[in-house]
């Protein structure tokens, strides 16, 4: 329809141009009135459903271009979100990794710490336990010492009674 209203413009064009001057008034012209209010009545016709047309696409084109822009901002959105859920996550895990190293370095030194106790008292105890059976064995001797001389003193006293009984004899 678009080419038919192309169409009446033109022929009504061509009958303006190709119509005959007035005398004496070059600008002014004659037609064939008929002719020309039959082609102005086709164009009334024809121009509301061209308009119609015209409008209904320039809708279809604004609904088109929210839809886009709707589109374009709903997938910014879900960009920033992602963006921020990447961001959050790489966060969370510096964050984790950070707390584990310092729990990796608080354990190290509990431990070299706890090892350093274990050392102290393992010695301890063994400095204690080497005292004890020194002073066990410096007891040990003392007795041997003390049964030594009470046997000699014992043995001698029998040989002293041995030698009475027999000179006696």
């Amino acid at each position: 329809m678009a080419n038919d209203v192309q169409y009446l413009i033109d022929m009504l064009y061509e009958m303006v141009d190709g119509a005959k001057g007035v005398a004496f008034s070059p600008d002014k012209c004659i037609i064939i009135r008929e002719d020309a209010l039959d082609l102005l009545d086709e164009l009334r016709g024809q121009l509301p459903l061209e308009l119609k047309k015209a409008q209904d696409l320039i809708r279809a084109r604004d609904e088109y271009v929210d839809s886009a822009k709707k589109e374009a901002e709903r997938i910014r959105r879900q960009a920033d979100l992602d963006a921020k859920s990447i961001v959050g996550e790489s966060e969370i895990t510096r964050v984790a990794r950070d707390k584990a190293k310092e729990i990796l370095q608080r354990a190290d030194e509990r431990s070299k710490a706890m090892i350093g106790v274990a050392n102290e008292y393992t010695d301890d105890a063994l400095r204690r336990t080497e005292e004890a059976i020194q002073m066990a064995l410096e007891e040990v001797r003392e007795s041997r010492a003390r049964f030594r001389a009470v046997s000699n003193e014992k043995l001698q006293a029998q040989r002293a009674r041995l030698e009475e009984q027999g000179g006696e004899s």
